[in-house]
């Protein structure tokens, strides 16, 4: 299995359990609230970790206890914790609604996250990437941090895989031979509007994403599964398992872990995904962003060894 390289925001996560959600100008009472360790870089080297890969988280922390906090964390789940710098300052806070049905809401202030820069991530891959590495980066961290990331992929020939949250319009470079995985929500916001100023629709988003160069766009897209779209073929529909919903915070971030550890083990791209869709249902069945992300062994198929990621 090739090595899994993660790139991404480490926080801590002022997690609320509420009846429902507040609309704006409302309050909303009676909550619980829990403090766990999070960021989208962090979870997904966790859930890439759990399921078997050998992971190095490239991030930044505080000199806070909650940067502490984070690096224990990290090495319990046996991940090189060496890329990850440390900056004067505060770590990372998430603040996460989580309804009864299991539907959240998220505020991030980036603290240390906000603090990654190009030059170290640059830096910090130097002689760590070869062809069979994968590289996975969010967009927690300034852009340019994830840019680095994607010029050490190209020049070692490894796979780029992008998780485009929270989502936003992306350099046309940055784009060239990655794999997307937005979800439904953040597809909409990769594309510019058309030349009329229309917003694009999913499948105008999609098209334009390979035109830019993007090798592989995957939508999640929650209870329904994930689309698969490749450049010359008919789109995949995967679908997901039912589960009993705890809450959903997470099921992103396992679908990531497990998507990178399928492809870093050179599993078929169709499998990978089918994997990762049913990484991301598990992680919906506990509260939290780590508790129910799955072990090894979890995700039968992860065990099987194809020779090829198309």
């Amino acid at each position: 299995m090739g090595q899994v390289i993660v790139v991404g925001s480490v926080n801590a996560d002022y997690a609320v359990r509420v009846a429902s959600l507040p609309r704006p100008g409302e309050t909303v009472t009676g909550g619980r609230l829990q403090i766990l360790p999070g960021g989208k870089g962090a979870n997904q080297a966790h859930a890439a970790a759990r399921l078997g890969a050998a992971v190095v988280l490239v991030a930044a922390v505080g000199t806070d206890p909650a940067g502490d906090s984070a690096r224990a964390d990290l090495a319990a789940d046996g991940i090189d914790t060496s890329c990850l710098v440390r900056c004067a300052g505060p770590s990372g806070v998430a603040v996460i609604l989580v309804d009864a049905a299991g539907e959240n809401m998220i505020a991030v202030a980036p603290g240390a996250n906000d603090r990654l820069t190009a030059a170290a991530v640059t830096d910090l891959l130097d002689g760590r990437v070869d062809a069979g590495s994968v590289i996975l980066a969010s967009l927690e961290v300034p852009l340019a941090a994830v840019a680095a990331a994607a010029a050490a992929a190209a020049a070692a020939g490894a796979i780029l895989v992008i998780n485009p949250a929270p989502g936003q319009i992306l350099p046309p470079g940055l784009l060239r031979g990655a794999i997307l995985t937005p979800n439904e929500g953040e597809i909409l916001r990769l594309a510019p509007p058309a030349a009329d100023g229309v917003a694009r629709g999913e499948h105008d988003a999609v098209a334009y994403l390979m035109r830019a160069g993007a090798r592989v766009v995957i939508v999640t897209r929650g209870s329904r599964g994930a689309t698969l779209f490749r450049a010359d073929q008919e789109p995949a529909d995967i679908p997901a398992p039912r589960v009993e919903v705890v809450d959903t915070v997470g099921a992103g971030d396992a679908f990531n872990g497990a998507l990178v550890t399928g492809l870093a083990a050179a599993l078929p791209m169709e499998t990978a995904v089918a994997a990762a869709v049913e990484a991301g249902a598990a992680a919906c069945t506990g509260p939290g962003a780590r508790r129910a992300l799955p072990r090894a062994g979890d995700i039968a198929l992860l065990t099987s060894r194809p020779a090829a990621n198309g």
